[in-house]
């Protein structure tokens, strides 16, 4: 349950523009936007003047270089890319970027998720060496690939990392590493695909290519995919990527995304980042998941429709098969945790036959359920236990796993989600551990963070004025969250549940110009704070948004708690 921090209801916020109402200024100020400046530069994203020029990037220049090196002689390309939902978007952008300058010499590898694992690998070099391939494109990865850099090295192939993960003291020996966060570039905090655009932009503003100005634009699509859906801070060059790559998304002509948008019941007209979270990420990574990443790349890459469409009825399958596949395996944690007479502080479970890249989604179920810290485990394609952990009653699992840190192989992560691989001999024993660490912890364990509640307002304000103050503040994200609004002293109408399986809540409440409704997805009355209850007063949390599905356009709240 969390614990909210109200706005000060007699402070006196900053009139940072008069371009905007008080209630923006007020939203802009717990952004940390104080001045009139930065508050025009947030509300406005200019895609020709808040970008960096892609050259300042680390070592940009050698890459392009060997690029052209690679062209004139007619090497074979190949585009490594990690298998998630900002590699494969990235894989797409450079595809896109070697159609348009019309090089045909070029190939795309995605390593399989299961069978391969994160980053370059000796067998994929080997893979590629087969096929003549002499320059290597790395996407999403790269960075700490140092043996396999120079393993391709030795085979006669050349690398060229574009990555954004965290570099290490010593760095790959390859052509050029490409990294925000190397030789001083102005913003660090970029993804993998907006990486691999940068390298795109570069190779273009050499004027060499027959390529229409601004032709790049079109491929904002997939970085603005990328940049939502990996959980990037969405400030600053983010932000202007995000918001651009809404815009190109609304209006694309991939054939494979007009389809899967179709499927999905969303209306592409109206995309928003949530679309992108809930719609287009999850089928993108069910091909990793569920079976080779390459379903998805080809889906988005495809430029022939019914191609597309047979692309987006197979990665529809699948998705349905991820969801039916957790859906089981929470079933069987649930049957399993009846059979406990006392349920213990930490909990742990798994099973040899689930598949790591599915348990994240179990364990937070357990966590929300239980109001304690949940590990699930299963196995890869190599036999190694893997797994996925969540926080529950703010207990920091990073805090917990670093306090049995013997029990494992890997682990890492933030406070509230992480993963982690245990060594064979200790698959069994590690809850044990886990459960010892938790009692001798005590409250050391757990990390007390207050949710910031953005203002109070009334349900008479939520109208179509405030989802357009709304739309200027977004896309929204890590770094720039969704405002949390609190209506104080409501009283519902009525207290409903909808859904199949009745498992989301509605509430109604009257003003004087019409009923304003609030849903909760996955979440009963009962498991609020204070169970909402007609004609009872109650202080609600939440969102305010704008639905669009099923062609119903709708204003209404999210809950996030009852109070």
């Amino acid at each position: 349950m969390a614990d909210f921090k109200f706005p000060d209801t007699d402070a006196a916020f900053p009139n940072i523009t008069d371009l905007v109402s008080p209630l923006m200024n007020q939203l802009l100020s717990t952004r940390g936007i104080t001045d009139a400046d930065s508050a025009k530069e947030f509300l406005q994203p200019d895609y020709e003047t808040q970008l960096h020029a892609p050259e300042l990037m680390n070592d940009m220049e050698k890459a392009c270089i060997r690029l052209e090196e690679a062209m004139k002689a007619g090497e074979q390309i190949a585009i490594f890319s990690d298998y998630d939902c900002d590699g494969i978007p990235g894989a797409v952008v450079l595809h896109d970027f070697f159609t348009a300058i019309k090089y045909e010499k070029f190939q795309n590898y995605i390593p399989h998720r299961h069978y391969e694992g994160f980053g370059l690998s000796n067998k994929a070099i080997d893979s590629l060496k087969k096929d003549g391939v002499t320059v290597i494109i790395t996407i999403d990865c790269g960075t700490s690939n140092i043996a396999e850099v120079a393993y391709a090295k030795e085979q006669g192939i050349d690398v060229i990392v574009t990555d954004h993960h965290e570099p290490e003291e010593t760095l790959p020996d390859a052509v050029a590493v490409i990294n925000p966060k190397l030789g001083g570039y102005p913003f660090a905090d970029l993804c993998g695909a907006a990486v691999a655009f940068k390298l795109a932009q570069a190779m273009l503003n050499r004027g060499e290519y027959e390529v229409p100005p601004g032709k790049e634009k079109w491929w904002l699509d997939m970085v603005g995919v990328a940049t939502v859906a990996d959980m990037v801070p969405l400030v600053g060059e983010n932000r202007v990527l995000a918001h651009y790559g809404l815009r190109v998304l609304r209006k694309s002509r991939r054939p494979g995304l007009q389809k899967l948008l179709k499927k999905a019941k969303a209306n592409q007209f109206y995309l928003t980042e949530d679309d992108i979270g809930f719609t287009i990420g999850p089928r993108i990574n069910a091909a990793s998941r569920m079976d080779t990443p390459e379903d998805a790349f080809l889906m988005l890459a495809e430029t022939d429709t019914e191609k597309a469409k047979e692309r987006v009825e197979h990665l529809e399958k699948l998705n349905t098969e991820r969801k039916t596949m957790v859906a089981a395996m929470t079933k069987d944690l649930h049957k399993r945790i009846k059979g406990i007479d006392q349920i213990p502080s930490v909990l742990v479970m798994g099973s040899p036959d689930w598949r790591p890249s599915l348990v994240g989604l179990a364990s937070g179920k357990l966590a929300e359920e239980h109001n304690r810290p949940a590990f699930v485990w299963g196995t890869d394609g190599n036999g190694i236990y893997k797994g996925s952990c969540r926080s529950g009653g703010g207990v920091s699992v990073v805090k917990l796993m670093q306090a049995a840190s013997d029990m494992f192989l890997e682990f890492g992560g933030h406070h509230v989600a992480g993963g982690f691989s245990i060594k064979n001999e200790h698959i069994f024993t590690f809850g044990e551990k886990l459960i010892a660490a938790m009692d001798e912890l005590g409250d050391k364990a757990t990390v007390s963070e207050k949710v910031v509640v953005d203002a109070v307002i009334k349900l008479e304000d939520v109208n179509q004025l405030l989802i357009q103050q709304l739309t200027k503040l977004s896309p929204f994200g890590m770094g720039n969250s969704k405002p949390l609004f609190a209506f104080k002293n409501v009283t519902p109408k009525s207290v409903d549940l909808f859904g199949k399986t009745k498992e989301h809540t509605k509430l109604i409440f009257d003003t004087e110009q019409s009923n304003v409704e609030a849903i909760a997805f996955f979440q009963i009355p009962e498991q609020f704070t204070k169970t909402p209850e007609v004609d009872k007063e109650c202080t609600m949390v939440g969102h305010v948004e704008q639905s669009f599905f099923m062609g119903r356009q709708q204003i209404r709240i999210r809950i996030i708690d009852i109070i």
